[in-house]
Formats: structure tokens, C-alpha cells, sequence
């Protein structure tokens, strides 16, 4: 019986076995999902040459992960028992949810990135810790949203070779002690002033070099929790041909008016 929570704090992720609640959802959710990235309206979400279908905070789904007009019912199971008891977390409410989809050929490199991105992509799976926008003059990085932690629901079955969510274990205490640095003697109010590009980018190096990554594959009705300090990406896809992999991925703001329990967490 794994420790999720010893897990969780260690390595930086848990990953919850066959669940049906969470299989139900997730059979639920497939066929919406698959309207979403068909529907012309969302054609704005595709990215590297049409292989990735980025889809952030697509799914219009209420505080409780349930979308009623198309029978998706509300996010149950172990996973989110966990959630709600272990993390502490006992009114989440959860946002909309990302739809990220990746097709057979992923990474190409599409008009919108340049050959240094691609090649991070392609090399380092676009490694990153989620939050951390470039939305600063000269795309500068600060912190832009604290989440409280990643539930990733796959909503197909898929191999390790197509496409997997990859994670640095152990990246969330080398990214945490760099920002309590970086933030030490600043009031958390004035946090999101701050220019963290150097501060991320020395410390993400540092990930790298002591770090191990994992290819996190699980099938339907399995899920994952991931610490929101964790670095982590996609790898490309290295198998042949065959369906695409679909994840439903929630991060709410939990922290969004105290940043120090966001790096706390």
C-alpha cells in the first residue's frame, strides 16, 4: 500500500492506481473533450505543427469538476480524497480544466517557436514549473499564479512512448530553496513585482544536473497528484501510430492571496 503523502513530499508527485469513480469521470469527459479540440472556434489551442492541442482552462466545468449539460459527473475517488484529507485542501474548488492532447509526430516545430525553444522542447520535454509566466517587459518571468497542486486524469489509455507527462523528482525542494532566496526579505504581497528569470533558469540547470526523470503513463481510471513547484514536461512521441493522448489536468489557485503557503506547500 503506497504512502501517498511520503511520496508526494519526496519525490514531488503520487500516482493512484485503477480507480472506476475516476475511470467514470474520465469516460465522461472523453467524448466533450474530443468536441472541444474538433470544435474551429478552439483551433487557436493547436501548437508545434498541429500535434499538441494545448487547451488551457478549455473545459467548462463546475467548482466540483462535474459539466452537467454533458453528463460528467463531479470529481470523486481516491485521488481526490487525497486531495481534500491528506493535502488539506477540503474546499478546492477546482478550475476549469486544461485539455492537453498530443498526436502521433509530437514535437513539431511550429511557426510560433523559435529553433532554441524547439530544441528545448525536443531535448528537455519544455521543462517547467507551472505559474512562472513571461509576462514581464522583454517576456521577463515572475510568478504569476500559485497553484495548490496538479491532478492529472489521463482520459485514454496510451503507451510511455506516446507522449508521456514527464517529472524531475525531487525538482520542488531545489526550485523551493531558490525561491526563498530569491524572495527572502520581500513582503509575499510584492512577490508577483519581482523578476525571477535568472533566479528559475540557474535553478531549473540545477534540476537537471541532480535530478531523475520519470515518464508517468498511467491508463484510464489512474490519476496523478503533482507538487506545484515540481518541474516537469512531455516527452515526444517515439512510438508508431495510434490514438492520442488525452489528459485532463486541473491547477487551481489555491494560494492566490498568500504566496508564502504556496511556497510553504
Amino acid at each position: 500500500m503506497p504512502d501517498h503523502l511520503r511520496e508526494y513530499h519526496q519525490r514531488g508527485w503520487t500516482g493512484f492506481g485503477y480507480d472506476p469513480v475516476m475511470q467514470a469521470w474520465a469516460r465522461a469527459c472523453m467524448p466533450l473533450a474530443r468536441c472541444l479540440m474538433h470544435n474551429p472556434d478552439h483551433d487557436h489551442w493547436w501548437r508545434c505543427a498541429r500535434t499538441w492541442f494545448a487547451g488551457v482552462n478549455i473545459l467548462p466545468n463546475a467548482a466540483d469538476g462535474s459539466v452537467m449539460a454533458s453528463a460528467v459527473p463531479a470529481l470523486a475517488g481516491e485521488a481526490v480524497s487525497f486531495i481534500r484529507q491528506s493535502l488539506g485542501y477540503t474546499d478546492v474548488s477546482f478550475d476549469a480544466a486544461q485539455i492537453s492532447v498530443v498526436t502521433h509526430g509530437y514535437p513539431k516545430q511550429g511557426e510560433e517557436e523559435t529553433d532554441a525553444a524547439y530544441r528545448y522542447r525536443l531535448n528537455r520535454f519544455a521543462a517547467h514549473v507551472d505559474g512562472l509566466e513571461r509576462i514581464m517587459p522583454g517576456r521577463r518571468r515572475r510568478l504569476s499564479e500559485t497553484h495548490g497542486f496538479l491532478l492529472g486524469i489521463p482520459l485514454a489509455d496510451a503507451t510511455a512512448e506516446q507522449g508521456a507527462f514527464v517529472v524531475w523528482e525531487g525538482s520542488h525542494e531545489v526550485m523551493r530553496a531558490a525561491f526563498r532566496e530569491c524572495f527572502s526579505g520581500i513582503p509575499p504581497q510584492n512577490w508577483r513585482d519581482q523578476d525571477i528569470t535568472e533566479v528559475y533558469t540557474q535553478a531549473r540547470s540545477r534540476v537537471f544536473d541532480s535530478c531523475d526523470f520519470v515518464r508517468i503513463a498511467p491508463g484510464l481510471g489512474h490519476s496523478y497528484v503533482m507538487h506545484p513547484l515540481t518541474v516537469h514536461g512531455v516527452a515526444p512521441w517515439q512510438g508508431p501510430e495510434a490514438a492520442p493522448r488525452a489528459v485532463a489536468y486541473f491547477r487551481p489557485d489555491t494560494f492566490e492571496g498568500d504566496p508564502q503557503k504556496w511556497l510553504d506547500s
